[in-house]
Parts: structure tokens; sequence; C-alpha cells
């Protein structure tokens, strides 16, 4: 093929009259981009083709603000420790974050502290203590609480009074409890923070001329030549963006027209709230470690799809499944019509797939556990195909513009980093652990392969766990990273 014929190179009557291939006029371009699109070397760019086909959403600028978890925090610690003074309420010291959020009438369950019988005389172990919000502290903001099955001094005092709380104690908020006449309650005061996502325009253009247009060829090929390469060569660099681009905004002056934005949209690789950084052979009991740390967070997604580099899908392709019968391995199409590995548990199923790009870029033992269902497209203009007549030419310049950008949605999502780039992030990462010792670093957030007494006694199978500086404690409900 003539190296006139690349995108934004002209192409002359002399070059093109000696090419053959069978382009016909209006067949470089189909307008139903994105459809042609996602058929188009759809095994090269999954990335590309899940969002083309994810919850497409028009905006109406290149700038949005996009909330990534819907769900308001629901889980907190305790900042310091709650003394006993036998008084019937308290304040709990919560986080300067935290403070605000559970309000007046609300139920909070104190874990790892026990409650008591009705009339406060004797423990219920493993009944936890529930604490009722009944203000708020004028000083700190901190809430003020009654413990609804706490100790009492007598059976008959009407109110019990509020325990020992330790400090770094999990807290977890429940419903309101109204009073019997009561209609009006406090507005949640939380609100979500928003993410700025920037979507950033890309372009493809095609130079034809007249005569190459006008020429009846005598096989008529399904795809252009022409079309092809650029539309191969449109994707992978696009899909690249999807995983690696970063966000950025900055003016460029432009001839005639004066002082325009530019705007870089930000790769996914950077949008994971949770990264899990694997050293070692993978095994069958990290895989089923994956799925539930996946599929029982407080986002639960439909699907999980795994975009893996090369590596990483020899490694779990690789593993020993004989001592696992239980365990169902199965080659199928999914629903995009893709031939993926499927991996059956008991928490869901795990679709594999390659992902070339990652391979590209340099990540080819790394991959992204991805909810399908949880991806959204964001759109500033539709794609819309263009045909221009270049001045002092006989030929047509035809073209696609897009102006998008892809955003994860919910807290499912989990990169996982085999290359170890992420240490030194500021962004906490999380470890698979298999040792009864405790690990010496203690910069990460752990899940356990097996039961851990060097780091708790308490510390079981399946549970994650990190330190706060100066002990170990159990981590519940949404990991922040």
């Amino acid at each position: 093929m003539s190296t006139t014929n690349f995108p934004g190179t002209p192409a002359t009557i002399g070059a093109t009259a000696n090419v053959s291939g069978g382009i016909a006029p209006g067949n470089l371009i189909e307008p139903d981009i994105d459809e042609e699109l996602f058929l188009f070397n759809s095994d090269d760019t999954p990335l590309m083709n899940l969002m083309l086909r994810a919850k497409r959403v028009k905006v109406n600028s290149p700038e949005i603000d996009h909330y990534m978890i819907d769900e308001p925090k629901a889980v907190f610690l305790t900042e310091t420790k709650l003394e006993s003074t036998g008084a019937y309420q308290a304040v709990l010291p919560l986080a300067n974050s935290d403070r605000n959020i559970p309000r007046n009438f609300s139920t909070l369950l104190v874990k790892g502290i026990d409650g008591y019988t009705p009339d406060g005389q004797t423990r219920t172990p493993g009944k936890y203590l529930m604490l009722f919000v009944k203000d708020r502290d004028t000083a700190t903001n901190n809430p003020v609480v009654r413990a609804v099955n706490g100790p009492k001094a007598s059976p008959t005092d009407e109110y019990s009074t509020v325990p020992a709380i330790p400090a770094g104690t999990t807290i977890i908020m429940l419903a309101n409890s109204l009073y019997e006449t009561q209609k009006d309650v406090e507005p949640e005061s939380t609100v979500p923070q928003p993410t700025r996502i920037y979507l950033q325009k890309r372009g493809m253009n095609q130079v034809v001329s007249d005569y190459f247009e006008s020429q009846k060829k005598r096989i008529p090929f399904g795809k252009a030549i022409i079309a092809e390469q650029a539309i191969a060569n449109f994707k992978v660099q696009g899909n690249r963006t999807l995983w690696a681009g970063r966000a950025g905004k900055f003016k460029i002056d432009v001839p005639r027209m004066g002082m325009q934005y530019i705007y870089t949209t930000e790769g996914i690789r950077w949008q994971f709230k949770r990264e899990l950084q694997h050293s070692g052979r993978w095994t069958v009991e990290k895989i089923i470690a994956l799925a539930k740390m996946f599929f029982t967070g407080e986002d639960v997604p439909k699907t999980a799809l795994l975009l893996a580099g090369k590596n990483l899908l020899e490694e779990i392709q690789c593993i020993d499944f004989s001592k696992h019968p239980e365990i169902q391995i199965s080659s199928m199409t999914n629903a995009l019509g893709w031939s993926v590995t499927n991996f059956h548990t008991v928490f869901g199923d795990i679709q594999i797939k390659r992902e070339p790009t990652l391979d590209r870029l340099g990540w080819s033992n790394s991959g992204a556990l991805i909810g399908e269902d949880r991806l959204v497209h964001y759109v500033f203009s539709t794609e819309h195909r263009f045909s221009d007549r270049m001045e002092g030419e006989e030929a047509t310049r035809n073209g696609i513009l897009i102006w998008d950008a892809l955003a994860l949605k919910g807290s499912c999502h989990i990169w996982i980093d085999g290359e170890k780039e992420s240490e030194g992030h500021a962004a906490t990462g999380i470890r698979l652990w298999e040792s009864a010792e405790a690990p010496e670093d203690t910069s990460f957030i752990y899940y356990l392969l097996c039961e851990c007494p060097g780091i708790s006694p308490n510390a079981r199978t399946g549970q994650l766990w990190s330190h706060d500086g100066t002990s170990w404690r159990e981590r519940i409900g949404n990991i922040e990273l």
C-alpha cells in the first residue's frame, strides 16, 4: 500500500491511479461510528469496545464532575478512647471527616463491644452494643450518644450507661429510630465528593483524490484497505489513552482562532480505588480471594471481566486445579461476542480475556478486574463525520471527530499490579498474606489467606487487616485508598 494513502497525507492522482482495491464512494467511513468501531478489530482493543457498549451519558461541557461512589459512608472508627463515667450519655469521638454523618435519631452498632441484657446486669457476648444519637456536642460537633443495651446501675433504671469504647473501634451506621409522633428528620448531610473528568477530543481523517473515488473496481472488497489501516490505528491509539492517559487542560494559540483549550482525559489505570499488589505464583485460593473481594463489597456488580496482560494470563492458565474439582473452568462466548475463559467460583464468575494494549504499555504481569456494568461513557458531542474539499487539490478529506471519556463507576473494580509499580504511591494497596507471622511492612492492607495470630488472635482467613500506626485492626466496609 502506498504511503501516500495514510491519514493526513494528500493522495495525488498519479499515486492513486496505480492502487488496487475496492473502495466505492461513501465506503471509507460508515455513518454509525460506534457500531463500526466496535466490530472492527474487536479483540485487539477490548477496553474501547467496553466503552462503546457502556452506559452513554451526553454532557454539555468537556469538563464534568464524576461521582464514582454513590453509596454514602456507613463505617467509622473512634478516634480516641471513650472513657466510661457511668453517665447516661457521652460524646462519641469520631474523625473530623465523619462527625457530621451520623445525624440525630440515628442508631449505631459498636463492633467488638458486648451489649447487656434488658436489665443491664448481664453481658451478652457476641451481641454488640448499639448506640442512639441524641444530639450533637457544640464544642466538637461529635454525636452525643446513649446506649440502647448498655449496663445499668440498677435494673429499674430508665436509661443504660455508656460503657468504655477503645480507640479504633468500628462503628457501623444503621437506620434511624424516630419517636412515636415524629415526622420530621434531619436530611443526610453527606455530599459525595466528585472527581473532575476531562473529555478528550480525538480525530481521524482520510485524504483521497477524486480520480481514485471515481474508479470502478472489478473486485468489491467489504473493507477499504486505506480505511482499515486508519481505523485500526485510531482504535489502538485511543485504547492506550483509555488505559494510561493523564488528565490535563492547557491553552494553545491557534492561528486566526486565538487561544483555545486542549483537554486530555484520565486513563482508567489511575481511577482504581483498589490495587492488589501481587507477587509469587497464582493459586486457586488467590483467585477465590480475588473473587470474594470483588463480589462482596458494598458495590456488587453483575459480572466480572478480567482484562489481563499476557504474563498474568499465562500464570492463571497454569494454575493447578487438581485439588479443587469443584472449580469449573470453561471456554465460552460472552455477551460481547468475545471468546473468554470463564472461572466459576461460589462468589461469582470471572471472565478472563487478554488485553494486548497492557503488553504494549509494559503491564504484561498486570490486569484489571472490571464490572462491565459499572462503566460510564461520557460524550460531549456525538461522533460525526465530515467531508471537506482540499483547497488547490482535486481531493476530499473525510474524517471522524469524537469527544469523549471513560470513567469507572462504583468501588468494585480492582487493579492487579504485577509490575510492583504502585510501591511508593500515595494510595495504599492490598496484598495477599499467607503466613502466621505479622507482616513487617505495615503500609499495606492485607487480605489473609490463613489465620494470622501474629496480627491478632482474631485475625481469620478471608479478613482484611491494616496497621494504624500503633496496632493492627480489621478493615470493614469501603476501602478508601
